[in-house]
C-alpha cells in the first residue's frame, strides 16, 4: 500500500523517439517551443493554431521538420474540431500525447471589465478544452493507450491583480485536469496538468510589472519534458516561485490575503 503511494501518477515517458505528439497552440510560446524540443527529440509532431504561416515557420525551419506536420485551424469552432482530429490520425495513426495549449491573456480590473474579452476568454482558455476532449477521448479510449496534457497556469491557485479573467479560467482549468485524470486513469490514460508561471511569450509581453522567476519558452519545454518524465501529474515551474504561490494558496484567507496585497503592492 505504501508503495503505491510513492509511484509515478502517470507512466512516465522517457524516451520520445517516434512518439506521436499533437501540440494544440503551437505558433508562440510554449507550444512552438515544445514542438521544437520533441522534434529534437526524435517524436513526429502534428502542430495546430489558427495561423498557417507561424506552424509553417516553424516546421521548416526545423531539421527534422519532415518529422511535422502543420494541421491549422481554430480550436473555438466546434465544427472544425472533427475534422483536425481525422486529419492528425490519418498522418500520425495513433496518438501517444495531445497537448492542449491554446489561449488567451487580457489583464483586466474588476472595475473596468471589457465583456467582449470575458467571453473571448472563457470561449478559448475553457470551452476549447471540453471540444478537444468531446472529440479526442473516446479515440485514446479506443487506443487504450496514450495521454492529455492540458496547460494550465500557477495564476489558477489564487486571487490575483489584473487576472480577475485569466486566472479563473486557468483555475476552471486546474479542476477540469483533476477531474479528468480521476476518471480516465483508471481506463489506461494519462493525463498531466502543466502549470507555468512567467514564461517569456507574447501574453507575458502585456505585462508591465516585474515578473518573478520569467522563463524563456525553451526553459518551459523542459521542465514539461522532465515532468513528463518523472510522471507527474501537475509539472510546474519554476520550481521555486510556483511552489511558494502553491503554499500561499493553501494558507487561510487572513493570512493569504495580506500576504499577496504585499507581495504584488496591490
Amino acid at each position: 500500500m505504501f508503495k503505491s503511494l510513492f509511484k509515478p501518477l502517470n507512466p512516465p515517458i522517457k524516451d520520445w523517439a517516434g512518439k506521436r505528439v499533437w501540440i494544440v497552440g503551437a505558433s508562440s510560446g510554449i507550444g512552438a517551443a515544445l514542438a521544437i524540443a520533441l522534434l529534437d527529440l526524435g517524436a513526429k509532431v502534428a502542430v495546430s493554431a489558427r495561423r498557417a504561416d507561424r506552424l509553417n515557420e516553424l516546421v521548416d525551419s526545423h531539421p527534422d521538420g519532415k518529422n511535422a506536420i502543420v494541421i491549422p485551424f481554430d480550436v473555438t469552432d466546434s465544427d472544425a474540431w472533427s475534422q483536425a482530429v481525422d486529419e492528425v490520425v490519418a498522418h500520425l495513426g495513433e496518438l501517444d500525447l495531445v497537448v492542449l495549449g491554446a489561449a488567451r491573456y487580457d489583464p483586466q480590473h474588476a472595475w473596468n471589465l471589457n465583456m467582449d474579452e470575458v467571453r473571448a476568454s472563457y470561449e478559448l482558455n475553457v470551452i476549447s478544452m471540453y471540444e478537444a476532449v468531446k472529440h479526442l477521448v473516446p479515440r485514446l479510449l479506443t487506443q487504450r493507450h496514450g495521454g492529455l496534457a492540458i496547460i494550465g497556469s500557477i495564476s489558477g491557485y489564487t486571487g490575483l491583480p489584473r487576472a480577475v479573467v485569466y486566472g479563473a479560467t486557468k483555475s476552471a482549468l486546474q479542476n477540469f485536469t483533476e477531474t479528468l485524470y480521476f476518471e480516465l486513469e483508471p481506463k489506461g490514460l494519462g493525463v498531466y496538468l502543466i502549470s507555468p508561471g512567467f514564461v517569456k511569450t507574447p501574453m507575458t509581453a502585456k505585462n508591465d510589472f516585474e515578473m518573478p522567476g520569467l522563463m524563456t519558452p525553451a526553459q518551459a519545454a523542459q521542465a514539461i519534458i522532465s515532468g513528463m518524465a518523472r510522471g507527474q501529474f501537475e509539472i510546474r515551474f519554476p520550481r521555486g516561485f510556483a511552489n511558494g504561490l502553491r503554499w500561499v494558496s493553501r494558507l487561510p484567507y487572513r493570512w493569504r490575503f495580506p500576504l499577496l496585497h504585499r507581495a504584488t503592492k496591490q
